[in-house]
Order: C-alpha cells, then structure tokens, then sequence
C-alpha cells in the first residue's frame, strides 16, 4: 500500500511536543503534589501544610496584590502610547514601535541588572525601597507586552464608528467609554493575562531589584524545589496552575460580555 502523505500528519511534532513537555509535566506535578514525601502515597497533607502556614498564604495574597498592581499600571501606561503608535497621524514609518519591542529581545535578565544599577545611581536600591524598585522593574519588563497587543487590537478598530459616535453627539469621553474602549476590550484582555499571572509566578526580578526584600510566589516554588521538596512544591505549582485556569476563564467570560455589548452598540 502506498503511504500518502496528508497535511495533517505536519501536526505530529506538535503533538508530541505538547504531550512530552506540557500533559506529562502537569500529571507528574499532580502525583507529587497529592503524595506524601515520606511514604509517596496518596494524601491531603501538603494542602494541609500549605493553608496551615500563615507564611505562604501570606506570600501568594502579596504576589496576587504585586500582579494586580503591575497589571493597572501597565495598562494605564500602556494604553495611551499604544493609541498615539496606533495613530498614523503621529507613527507614520513603525519604528517607534520597533523602540518598545526591542528591549523583549534582550534576555530579562540583563535587562534587569541593567535597571538595578540605573535605579541605585537614581538612589532608589532594593535595600531603602524593595517594593518601589521591584514595582518599578516589573512594569519595565512587561510593559511591552501591554502595549504590543493593544497596538495590534487598535489598528484593526472600525473609524467609521468612532466618527459615528461623535457625530451624534457623543463628547471625547463618552465616546472613548461607549464605544473606542468596547473596541479594544480584547486587547485588553489579552495584556492583563499576559502580565498578571506571570508577575505572580517571576522572581528573579523581585530578586535582583528588592535584594531578596520582596518574596513573590515563584521564589517559594523554586525554594522547595531547590530543597528537593518535590511534594510541596508541586503543590505550590498546582495552585498556580489553578490560578492561572480561573484568571484564563475569567478573562474569557469578561472578553464575551464585552464584545457583546461593543456588538449592541
């Protein structure tokens, strides 16, 4: 028989991908995480042991409250100089938006070392002020990954329903509410997940910039692992990953509502 070769047969490597770096990864977290270290059979103890300890539920509500900070601050950075890039009155040739995408592709490392030392000459180290120092690293870092996809979302928003919407009336405000910030929800929506989850998750920023002053969620998660701790860290990572499902399934919902409402008006 003759093999013929169809199009999707190209999926295979992706497939394979998928399964050995993203469903095995996630099945073995779980066999860890429902373990016990000692004895290695099923048990509940290490989800007792994380909400028994004041320390980590203390360390994850301060991420969350890290994520939820760099995320506003983003967006309300973001979402002016994404307009005026999205302008062509004012970005006719796309190199000034090739000026924010370029310091992503530098290593984030790199980048913030560079910003530790920038800050110290500006006087603020992470040993007077960890938290302004790491807010601030934070936003540096992901603040073109706010501005990318609402430039993209921008460029593709109907200009015959803004000049719709003024000429019945409609001031610059209440036009930019009812019917510009509908238009760009999705893009919104996409910015604020690509930034708040992996805040909670980074620490080598909040490493090098706070001088080990601001522990977020990802240093305890590779505290356990570097201890060998497997059991307790898997669990720490399974509740990431739960987090990360409800914000995906949140964003989701809220993105519906949104261009259900955009679509009424």
């Amino acid at each position: 028989m003759k093999f013929r070769f169809q199009r999707k047969y190209l999926s295979i490597p992706y497939l394979l991908f998928l399964l050995l770096f993203v469903v095995v990864p996630v099945f073995v977290i779980i066999y860890y995480a429902f373990t016990n270290k000692t004895t290695g059979q099923f048990s509940f103890i290490n989800f007792k042991n994380f909400f028994a300890n004041n320390t980590n539920v203390q360390v994850l509500l301060i991420s969350i409250t890290y994520g939820i900070v760099n995320t506003l601050l983003c967006l309300l950075i973001g979402y002016p100089v994404a307009m005026i890039l999205a302008n062509k009155k004012y970005n006719k040739n796309k190199v000034i938006v090739l000026l924010f995408i370029m310091p992503m592709w530098i290593n984030f490392v790199i980048r913030t070392g560079a910003t530790r030392d920038v800050l110290t000459w500006l006087g603020i180290s992470g040993g007077y002020y960890p938290e302004l120092a790491t807010i601030i690293g934070l936003v540096y870092n992901y603040l073109p990954f706010v501005i990318l996809p609402l430039y993209t979302t921008m460029l593709k928003m109907d200009r015959n329903q803004i000049e719709a919407g003024m000429d019945l009336g409609a001031n610059p405000i209440q036009n930019f509410f009812r019917v510009i910030l509908p238009m760009t929800m999705p893009g919104i929506v996409s910015a604020a997940t690509m930034v708040f989850m992996p805040t909670i998750s980074s620490y080598v920023i909040s490493d090098i910039l706070s001088e080990y002053n601001v522990v977020l969620f990802g240093s305890y998660i590779d505290l356990y692992f570097t201890q060998n701790n497997w059991n307790f860290g898997s669990l720490m990572a399974l509740v990431m990953l739960l987090l990360i499902g409800i914000s995906v399934f949140i964003t989701r919902k809220f993105s519906k509502d949104d261009n259900t409402e955009a679509s009424i008006w």
